[in-house]
Parts: C-alpha cells; sequence; structure tokens
C-alpha cells in the first residue's frame, strides 16, 4: 500500500517553457506531498497498532524519442542526441536550474524533430532531499518515529547516485532509456546537500564562474574585493555572499526577502566559498578548499553538478626549476597526476589536455593586470607540466623517486590540487585551467618557512587574485560558444551541457 500524489500523465510538448511548467508542477505536487504526510506522522503521539501506507513522491522525467538519425549544426558541443533512439532522465530543482533546463530543452526542440515527453518517474525523492536550506524535520522526531522513518518514507539510496554516466561505464540493459545529462536527479540533489554542508553557503548563491584556492591569503583579498565592489554604485556585480548565506547587495540596490536570513556562522566550514553575483549567475564564485587532492576531488564532485562554465586553480606551488623566483607564475599546459584519488573514475592513461580557451585567457590577464610583454612577461610567467602529489613531505623521500619522475615529466612546479581538479573537469566536462604562484622551491633550498616569504612574494596574492578574476570575465566576454567546445565531448555523449 502507497501514498503517492495524484497521477500526472506522461505529456508531450513542443515548447520549453511549457515543458518546464510541467516539471515545475509535477515536482512541487511530490515535495508538498511528502511534507504533508510527514506533518501527519509527526502528529502521530504512539506508535500506529498497524502498518503505516509507505508515502512516495517520484522526480518529474524529460525524455525524447527519435526514429532517425540527425545531423544538427556539427559546431555544436551539446544540446542534441547523435543517433535516433530513446533518451531520458530525471530532473530536480526546476527552480534553481530553470535557466538550465529550458536552455536544454529549447536546443534538443531545435535539433530535432520529435516532442520532450515530461511525466513523473519511478524515482523516488528521498525525504531529506524534499527541503530547502535551513528546514529541518528529524529533531523534532520521537525515537520510535526515527526508528520507523525508512519503513515510511524513501531515504537516501546510494546506489542511485553513481557517477556512471559521467565516467562513461554505463551500459544501459536491452530497454532501457539512454541517458540525457550526466547526472541524475538524486545524484543532483546528493551534491547539493553537500554544497551547503562543505561550503557554508547555499547552491542558489553559486555563479557558473569558479576559482578554486588552497590558502586563504585568497580568500581574505577576495572579501575585501567583494566588499569594495559593492560600494560602487557602477560595479558589475549585484551582491556579494559570505559563509552562513550572509549577503551584501550593491550600494543603491533594494534589499529582497530573504537577505535578512543569513547570519555568519560561529567557525568556517570545511571549505568555505564566497560569491561575486551577477543577474544571470555570470558571476565568480571562490572557494578555500584548503590543502591536498581529497578536498580537491571531493568540492569538484559537487560543483560539477551546477553545471558552471570554468573553474580554474589559484593556488601556491613548489618551483621545481632553478631559475624560477620566489612569485613567478605558472600557467599548466599538461599534469603528472601523481594524486590516485580519481585513478579508478579517470585512469591515468586518459591524457588531461590544456583548453587552449582558457589558457588564452590566463596568459592575457597575467599581461593585462601585469602590463607586461614580451621577454619582461615570460620572466614571471612559465607554461610547463604542473606535476600533482598527494604527498605532502614529498621532498623527504630522497634524491631518487618522485624527484626522477617530476624531472622526466618535464615538470616545472608541484603542488597537490591543480591535477585532480583539472582531471575532474575534463571528467564532468567542466572547462578548467591553473594559473599557481611560486611559494618555495626546495629541489634549491628555498624551504617554505615562517618568514621565508619576501615582500616581492606577498604582493603577489592580490596580482594573482586580480589576473584570475579577470581570466573568468575574458571566458565570459569571449562567448559561451566558444567555450563549450567540442574537446570534452565524447563520441558517446549525452545532449545536456
Amino acid at each position: 500500500m502507497e501514498s503517492r500524489p495524484p497521477f500526472i500523465a506522461p505529456t508531450a510538448f513542443h515548447n520549453a517553457n511549457a515543458a518546464l511548467a510541467r516539471v515545475q508542477d509535477i515536482y512541487q505536487a511530490g515535495l508538498a506531498h511528502l511534507r504533508a504526510q510527514l506533518q501527519s506522522f509527526m502528529a502521530l503521539a504512539q506508535p500506529p497498532a498497524n502498518a503505516l501506507p509507505h508515502v512516495r513522491a517520484c522526480y518529474p522525467f524529460v525524455r525524447l524519442r527519435t526514429t532517425h538519425s540527425t545531423h544538427p549544426d556539427t559546431r555544436l558541443a551539446y544540446g542534441f542526441v547523435a543517433h535516433a533512439g530513446h533518451y531520458e532522465t530525471t530532473l530536480t530543482r526546476p527552480d534553481l536550474f530553470a535557466d538550465y533546463y529550458l536552455e536544454q530543452f529549447g536546443l534538443l526542440l531545435a535539433s530535432h524533430d520529435a516532442p520532450l515527453e515530461v511525466g513523473i518517474s519511478n524515482q523516488p525523492i528521498p525525504l531529506p532531499f524534499s527541503f530547502a536550506d535551513g528546514e529541518y524535520f528529524d529533531g523534532g522526531l520521537a525515537p520510535w518515529q526515527r526508528a520507523m522513518l525508512g519503513e515510511v518514507f524513501d531515504l537516501p539510496d546510494l546506489m542511485a547516485m553513481d557517477d556512471r554516466i559521467a565516467n562513461g561505464t554505463q551500459l544501459p540493459r536491452a530497454g532501457e532509456p539512454l541517458p540525457l545529462a550526466l547526472f541524475t536527479a538524486p545524484r543532483v540533489d546528493y551534491s547539493l546537500q553537500r554544497l551547503r554542508h562543505y561550503s557554508g553557503t547555499a547552491p542558489e548563491h553559486f555563479q557558473n564562474f569558479v576559482l578554486f584556492t588552497n590558502y586563504q591569503f585568497y580568500i581574505d583579498e577576495f572579501i575585501a574585493l567583494g566588499e569594495a565592489e559593492m560600494k560602487r554604485a557602477d560595479s558589475p556585480y549585484s551582491a556579494f555572499v559570505q559563509p552562513g548565506n550572509v549577503l551584501t547587495r550593491r550600494v543603491g540596490s533594494a534589499a529582497q526577502a530573504g537577505d535578512e536570513r543569513g547570519a555568519a556562522p560561529e567557525r568556517l566550514p570545511q571549505m568555505p566559498a564566497y560569491h561575486l553575483m551577477r543577474g544571470d549567475r555570470s558571476g565568480i564564485s571562490m572557494v578555500n578548499i584548503g590543502v591536498g587532492p581529497s578536498n580537491a576531488k571531493n568540492i569538484t564532485d559537487h560543483v560539477a553538478v551546477l553545471r558552471p562554465h570554468a573553474w580554474i586553480m589559484l593556488g601556491h606551488c613548489a618551483g621545481l626549476r632553478n631559475r624560477q623566483q620566489l612569485g613567478d607564475y605558472v600557467l599548466a599546459h599538461g599534469y603528472v597526476r601523481e594524486d590516485h584519488v580519481l585513478d579508478e573514475e579517470l585512469p591515468l592513461w586518459i591524457p588531461v589536455p590544456a583548453l587552449a580557451e582558457v589558457q588564452i585567457a590566463l596568459q592575457e590577464a597575467v599581461a593585462e593586470i601585469t602590463q607586461l610583454q614580451g621577454a619582461e612577461l615570460k620572466r614571471i610567467l612559465r607554461t610547463g607540466t604542473v606535476a600533482t602529489t598527494d604527498n605532502r613531505n614529498w621532498e623527504l623521500l630522497g634524491a631518487g623517486a618522485p624527484q626522477q619522475r617530476f624531472s622526466q615529466s618535464r615538470a616545472v612546479a608541484l603542488d597537490m590540487e591543480s591535477a585532480t581538479i583539472a582531471a575532474n573537469g575534463f571528467r564532468f566536462r567542466v572547462p578548467y585551467g591553473t594559473l599557481l604562484c611560486v611559494s618555495d622551491k626546495p629541489l634549491h633550498g628555498e624551504i617554505k618557512l615562517p618568514g621565508m616569504a619576501n615582500h616581492f612574494y606577498r604582493e603577489r596574492v592580490n596580482q594573482h587574485l586580480k589576473i584570475g578574476i579577470r581570466a573568468l570575465e575574458r571566458l565570459s566576454e569571449n562567448g559561451l560558444d566558444r567555450l563549450h567546445s567540442r574537446k570534452l565531448r565524447s563520441f558517446a555523449e549525452v545532449a545536456f551541457q
């Protein structure tokens, strides 16, 4: 026996807005049903004498059925399916992803002479995923209610949240639909919850261009820059958000409902995020991921479901060449992956190439911010291979491995995050790049000790951040059609960006 919301039959749509409206109707009806049934369950004063009906609401789906192959504009990187067949995906949070879904629906309708079907899937919405940021229910449950919760409601099922589609390892059984998107609805919802936990900010505040860093120095500068932007009436950014969803609007802007709900946390979250927002989400988010490839994989696993347009790593590195100076920049054009955290998902034999659009934007941003050209620019900016290791004390292994491997690879710098972020960008089809700043040269006697960084290096933090921001602005200005090229798409690719 089950308790479900009213059934809505699958309907064909030739209009993207109408299809999205039906997705919203199905999703909201499902949430309303779950919440109403939870209220009834919590109102019970004692365990029921008889078994309660199982409460279930399922995600909406969108489906495309094509009966013949089509050949859309081959310049497109996404927005079409390559072969005739039955394609489908589940959808969540149509409020958060409204613009994204509209674009994907519109492209599919334009590329194929077939409607989009929208209906109720068979994939349950886990109860915890039906509550918005800051809403909690489990604190008011009696012990017997907590014990019964999984019998009455659907709880998160990790078997429905894997990354086989993104990894290219999913093998649909005969008769099963092919995927339309890299992530299913439960996988997206799971990551939205994780983003709140790790970043201390709501997913709604994340922007489509993301900076990652491994040092608080950069965050301090980003905060100062964000606060300064909010004091400029002509700033292109409309709001600045800090952990706890503390929101500051640009001077002269009217407050909006919900602004007052933000509150600075007692302690910073593990990977705090800060957001320079624009109305069209083309602003910049910055996350301090801390140190290590595990953190780098963790945060990019979750940010990826937001389908950002690009992410860039800005951080410190060890310079491996004697002629480098503290404060010099390294623009990665290749990676040695000794981080090991992605070996199963993205085997080491898979190359992680540099992306020309991002490389050019970074190099031009360095030239613009430093006001250097030609030989003077080359003096402080070196392009080369970056090695990423999961061993923070790799220097103690002696003069053999891994130093020999780094030398054979022609690496010019070493860190603990960049290759992971680039590899996960490749894996999740998110354009990526890396610009590092040399903070020590352990192979040449300049090890990282308190007070060793000189004034020249300390100046670089502010400049480095401005370069990263300018690079992302350039990518936005150059057009997303150039940024989202076919380089990151496989030959058996999903239609959604």
